[in-house]
């Protein structure tokens, strides 16, 4: 099943789309999937980011390949960290490229959906909590990100309006274990990894995850980054693609302020 949310006219709607058509939801997915009765032709709306201000979770180093790249020690445990909500943005939506920013990275991503929140889940029910999957980009501005590294925080230098562009959709019926995950830079590939060499997989993140806090329905978690980051500039255009989900595309602007 393919879960999109989108804007018809002035209004915001949960759907699923098939073959270029949108059924649209009741409610959103996470309380049930009630079909209205009423479609949409994909042609005729605006996608938007599959969740309204998530709560979004971070893993680092999470493929041994980019920790070698990144020159640190490999992992012991999951390492952890947030964005805020106001970084989320949609597929076509715009990254903004900070004013003062000197090296600001990608970072293609798997993205797991929280579906059914809970607390202390197991990892072999881990993902029986997972509402689907989708494509997502770990935006980072290094400089500020290896200063506030030295003091045992990251936070602002991943957190900036547009640095966690996430969709185009969600993806039900996907097993995350074995996707490719590629992403390109003005049609170049830059990063080619498999879900599969990830250091800590899905169902021990969600169960790592709700040891320390509950989990709510709507909580993003962006699964790590094969190797291959490096720096965008304005006027770049970014595409992640999970083949099975599909292409999440941005465009790189300077910022506004």
């Amino acid at each position: 099943m393919k879960i999109v949310r989108y804007r018809s006219g002035d209004v915001i709607h949960y759907g699923i789309e098939s073959e270029g058509v949108i059924e649209r939801l009741a409610g959103d997915p996470f309380q049930s999937i009630e079909r209205t009765g009423q479609a949409d032709d994909l042609s005729s709306v605006h996608l938007l980011c599959p969740i309204e201000r998530p709560r979004i979770f971070g893993v680092a180093y999470n493929y041994r390949q980019h920790t070698d790249e990144t020159g640190k020690e490999q992992p012991t445990l999951p390492v952890l960290f947030m964005k805020p909500s106001t970084a989320a943005c949609g597929n076509g939506d715009a990254i903004e490229y900070p004013s003062d920013g000197e090296i600001v990275h990608y970072e293609a991503e798997l993205v797991a959906i929280v579906g059914k929140g809970g607390r202390h889940i197991s990892p072999e029910n881990a993902l029986q909590h997972v509402l689907g999957y989708t494509c997502g980009n770990d935006i980072s501005d290094r400089i500020i990100q290896r200063q506030e590294s030295k003091f045992g925080c990251l936070l602002a230098g991943k957190g900036y309006d547009t640095f966690a562009p996430i969709g185009p959709a969600i993806i039900t019926d996907i097993d995350p274990t074995n996707l490719d995950v590629i992403l390109r830079q003005n049609g170049t590939v830059r990063q080619s990894g498999n879900t599969r060499d990830l250091v800590y997989p899905v169902a021990d993140i969600v169960a790592y995850l709700s040891r320390f806090m509950t989990l709510l329905p709507g909580d993003v978690i962006m699964t790590g980054t094969p190797a291959g980051v490096g720096p965008i500039v304005p006027g770049d255009d970014l595409e992640v693609e999970i083949p099975g989900i599909g292409v999440l595309k941005n465009h790189v602007v300077p910022a506004r302020h």
